[in-house]
């Protein structure tokens, strides 16, 4: 019997198959008028085995909201995913997936040397008080250690 497709790509990925860390195309969208909307699952653990403590993630996702865009103006979004593996990162009209491991590497390595958590005061974040600058440099470090599997997908 065949597994039904689901309308969501990652839902359609064999979670028990990857072997993070990773950095994957999960989808590319173009719009109408030519543009090109690429979206990437960068996958910081295993799943089902592992997972970010929740403070640690949103730091992370803070820090490298901010940080990656001083490297890339086609960045649209970085969000995480609820299951706290990873993040998904949108960008447009940009298909260079080196660039992007460059990109991200760049914008790791600004997270260890950061001093703060950007936006982390009750004006600009709805949980202000769930934040940890020293638990997104850990989560940065381990993916930052392991940058050279980054393209490798699938376990053997």
């Amino acid at each position: 019997m065949t597994e039904k497709t689901m309308n969501v790509e990652s839902f359609n990925l064999d979670h028990t198959k990857v072997k993070a860390p990773y950095v994957r195309v999960a989808d590319r969208k173009s719009g109408s008028n030519g543009d090109l909307i690429v979206k990437y699952d960068l996958r910081f653990c295993q799943p089902n085995k592992e997972h970010m403590d929740s403070m640690a993630l949103h730091s992370l996702e803070h820090m490298t909201a901010e940080h990656i865009r001083n490297h890339a103006d086609y960045v649209v979004d970085f969000g995480p995913m609820g299951c706290q593996t990873g993040f998904y990162l949108t960008v447009l009209n940009h298909d260079n997936y080196d660039e992007i491991l460059s990109v991200i590497e760049k914008t790791m390595e600004d997270i260890l040397v950061a001093d703060e958590v950007p936006a982390s005061n009750e004006k600009q974040c709805g949980w202000a008080a769930h934040h940890t600058l020293e638990g997104a440099k850990e989560v940065a470090q381990k993916f930052l250690d392991k940058k050279d599997e980054w393209s490798v997908v699938f376990a053997d």
